[in-house]
């Protein structure tokens, strides 16, 4: 599959919303949430004001000119919060087009960016059952840091 990854305009940034709603993992037999949910506070802090804050970026996906994935930071009390120096990731890749390296080569893109920044570490959260996610972070140098029931917090140095 031919892929491009770029940096997302400011004028595309209410698409996020979408990849917020994507993002959410769905157990096998569990029921999708309502589209709603992304108004919730916890999810809205991925997304609200984007681009205002000293680690909001986002790289997109594009096949055939349409976004088809997006990974982004900020610094946000969010699952993955480690400390208001550390950015947490977001990562989406819409259903018909994973497996296909796009998650790789986005995340790759936006740690290239972050370390460029200066920033030391990068965190996320992953819920213990979103298997083939944790294996990419792995894959790409992530460590658990924290976990609880349901989720693990990974971390990933960037600068050493």
């Amino acid at each position: 599959m031919n892929f491009k990854i770029r940096e997302m305009q400011v004028s595309e940034y209410g698409e996020l919303e979408n990849f917020l709603y994507e993002a959410i993992f769905i157990p096998a037999g569990a029921v999708k949430p309502a589209r709603e949910i992304i108004y919730q506070p916890e999810l809205q802090i991925y997304i609200k004001n984007f681009g205002e804050g000293p680690a909001d970026f986002c790289f997109v996906a594009e096949v055939e000119n349409k976004i088809v994935g997006a990974a982004w930071s900020r610094i946000m009390n969010d699952y993955g919060h480690i400390d208001d120096k550390t950015p947490s990731l977001a990562l989406s890749v819409l259903k018909n087009f994973r497996r296909a390296g796009i998650a790789t080569a986005l995340m790759k893109n936006l740690l290239e960016k972050l370390s460029a920044e200066n920033f030391q570490r990068v965190s996320l959260s992953v819920q213990k059952e979103n298997l083939a996610a944790i294996e990419l972070y792995k894959k790409l140098g992530f460590k658990i840091f924290n976990e609880n029931e349901s989720e693990y917090i990974m971390i990933k140095k960037i600068l050493q």
